[in-house]
């Protein structure tokens, strides 16, 4: 079984996940959202405390709170960036996305390495995170969904009450209520979610509570 760990990163709020196997140690981050060399150290210790050996780095899309500590983690274990490649447009304008929001960080055209499509399996030790394809908060949203640990990882798709917002470049909402509809909203209701920002939650709770579902 896999284990998570989350961390509230930047002035977004935003959550940065590991997820990690207990028996072969091996790891995977998700959305590395650090701004700063004091939340960069938070990360860092975790993973050492806990001899964590990072396997993958994976953006859920690429939105600049959720790859702001990207270039950190890539210098820290060699490893490049697996992401689905609809979202490869964001990439290539994310210092545009740092002077939309006046941020004070510097950062590059980012290069996908592995382009992740629905189905495909990240593997971490024995186990395995599966690709779910959620678009409408950006084209090439995915979330990572562990069947053995009953949790996913829904980026900005899914919130505890709410859902992602779809007036950034490449949003659809039409395109999101279908995606957590048909792709999140078939999990089983014991799912624990994981989300970008915010507590967790579960699909049961959010398929009775949530008011744009």
């Amino acid at each position: 079984m896999l284990k998570i760990k989350g961390f509230q990163f930047n002035m977004f709020g935003e959550m940065t996940y590991v997820v990690y196997d207990e028996i072969s140690l091996k790891a995977a981050v998700i959305d590395p959202g650090m701004m700063n060399s004091r939340e960069a150290a938070e990360l860092d210790d975790f993973i050492m405390k806990n001899r964590l050996s990072i396997q993958h780095i994976v953006a859920t899309h690429i939105h600049i709170d959720h790859v702001m500590g990207l270039s950190r983690v890539i210098e820290k274990t060699g490893l490049g960036l697996e992401a689905n490649r609809n979202d490869e447009f964001l990439s290539r304008r994310i210092a545009e996305q740092a002077d939309m929001f006046r941020l004070p960080v510097k950062i590059g055209p980012i290069k996908i390495n592995r382009y992740l499509e629905p189905g495909d399996r990240i593997d971490i030790g024995d186990d395995y995170l599966l690709v779910i394809h959620v678009p409408g908060h950006s084209p090439g949203s995915i979330a990572l969904y562990s069947p053995s640990s009953s949790f996913v990882i829904t980026g900005d798709a899914l919130f505890d009450g709410s859902i992602g917002r779809t007036d950034l470049p490449g949003g659809d909402y039409p395109t999101l209520i279908k995606s957590i509809t048909d792709n999140l909203m078939s999990l089983p209701d014991d799912t624990a979610v994981y989300p970008g920002h915010g507590d967790s939650t579960t699909i049961g709770k959010q398929r009775r509570v949530n008011p744009f579902l």
